[in-house]
């Protein structure tokens, strides 16, 4: 083979594991040495390849460190795709409604860790005022919802950054439902609503639900929405709301930096947004202020929940809407007729008592851990692998407990999803975070119950087997 095909080959390569997503913006690529070992061609034909790439603005040098990925590389594209419905319900049903059983990996659900000294306090609370109840009289919990609750939850939500009234706030069935509410305040069956992509699957299934169409806005792993494809996607279609996650995204992880939420609320204009902070506070570093905490308009509605911090079965979120509230309490008190007055009154006792803000300090290290932890035996059990040299990507998320792996774009996640299953594998295909089968090459994982490392490597050594089996054939 001429040199001249040989280091035009290794720039396809590279070019086409950039545009897979298997590197973010400014990660370092392989030295020209170990391209050229694994390659095996010569080190001048990989220096060749890497300035070709550079002069095409793909990557960049860096003196005395190599190669690394230009912002370039990385540009999303505008949505080719129209504004669609939802169809995601036949395969949803047949992921989560599979038996459960104990996985020697159980990376699929996205449930927090639930053993700490934090967790028994508040099922201790629980228990209490579950025999407290049996002394009371019976009554509806009536939106907003328990008062002390309301006042503990004002607190969190100042925490955050936001200076948010006991007037804006309503207790909630969770956060999908403060999804739902948002969503019925702000549209109508048919409108559009714009969304992350990848997104979080329930999400998708309550566009769905609600008879919505949506169009799916690019987004990049590590900083969030591709702002200039949300301005063009504004421009171009009659959108009524935009649902979106500015930390920790799930699935990706992804956390928005301040200039690009400054500039997403520039180029939304008067766009109604729906800010889902679930995982705000399980941030491994400084906190950015949400976009509730920069709207002057108060066009954002802030949702958050205790279902990642604390236990997914409290069932407890909360809605800050603003002028959007009167319509959202009246939802809430048709649909449910009051909540659920003991696990409001419990949590909030809970809440009271300052462990809350113990137990997320010691969460967040817990998690940071697990996550390093995680990105390091999959290195490993991946190296094992000649067939996936280079041709993934793992996301290391600045918070939360999901990272998000990328393959080349030939993998089927929902074949490996089924091969992991008969292993004692749980995980969940990229097949649910989309509709339109964009990331049926990537998996998400939560690493909330990665105690066992000896276990997990095992696990992941078989993946990364299948994988490369499917990649090979």
């Amino acid at each position: 083979m001429k040199d001249d095909c040989k280091y035009s080959d290794v720039e396809a390569q590279l070019r086409q594991s950039m545009e897979d997503g298997l590197f973010q913006a400014h990660d370092k690529l392989p030295s020209i040495r170990q391209l050229s070992e694994r390659q095996r061609v010569g080190k001048n034909t990989v220096i060749r390849a890497y300035q070709e790439l550079e002069a095409q603005g793909w990557v960049y040098a860096v003196p005395r460190s190599g190669y690394r990925v230009a912002e370039r590389a990385l540009k999303t594209e505008t949505p080719s795709h129209p504004p669609s419905r939802v169809d995601l319900l036949s395969m949803s049903k047949s992921i989560l409604t599979q038996p459960i059983i104990q996985h020697d990996m159980p990376a699929g659900s996205a449930h927090p860790d639930t053993d700490s000294p934090a967790i028994r306090s508040l099922y201790a609370e629980i228990g209490r005022h579950s025999r407290l109840q049996t002394h009371m009289p019976c009554h509806y919990q009536l939106p907003p919802g328990h008062d002390q609750l309301v006042r503990q939850l004002r607190k969190i939500t100042r925490d955050l950054g936001i200076d948010a009234q006991r007037s804006d706030i309503a207790i909630t069935h969770g956060g999908q439902q403060a999804i739902s509410l948002a969503l019925r305040a702000l549209t109508q069956p048919g409108d559009i609503v714009a969304v992350e992509s990848p997104c979080y699957f329930g999400t998708l299934l309550l566009l769905e639900s609600l008879g919505l169409r949506v169009i799916e806005i690019a987004c990049h792993p590590a900083t969030g929405i591709d702002i200039d494809a949300l301005q063009d996607a504004v421009t171009r279609w009659p959108i009524k709301a935009l649902l979106v996650t500015p930390n920790f995204n799930n699935p990706t992880g992804a956390q928005m930096p301040l200039s690009h939420r400054q500039a997403l609320l520039a180029v939304t204009r008067t766009l109604p947004i729906i800010e889902d902070d679930v995982f705000g506070s399980l941030g491994f570093g400084e906190p950015i202020p949400s976009l509730k905490a920069l709207d002057t308009e108060e066009r954002v509605i802030y949702l958050n929940s205790l279902s990642k911090t604390l236990d997914s079965r409290l069932r407890i979120g909360w809605i800050v809407a603003g002028r959007y509230l009167p319509q959202i309490e009246k939802v809430l008190l048709s649909e449910n007729m009051g909540s659920l007055n003991l696990m409001q009154s419990a949590v909030a006792e809970f809440l009271t008592t300052g462990k809350y803000r113990t137990h997320l300090a010691r969460m967040r290290r817990v998690y940071q851990q697990r996550q390093q932890r995680f990105a390091r035996l999959l290195h490993q059990a991946f190296q094992q692998q000649p067939a996936l040299a280079g041709r993934y990507h793992v996301s290391r998320p600045d918070g939360s407990f999901l990272c998000w792996l990328t393959l080349p774009h030939t993998v089927d996640t929902y074949r490996i999803y089924h091969a992991c299953l008969a292993k004692k594998i749980s995980l969940l295909p990229g097949h649910l975070f989309a509709t339109q089968g964009q990331f049926n090459h990537c998996i998400r994982f939560s690493v909330t119950t990665l105690n066992d490392d000896a276990t997990w490597l095992r696990s992941l050594t078989v993946l990364a087997a299948l994988i490369a089996e499917q990649l090979q054939s």
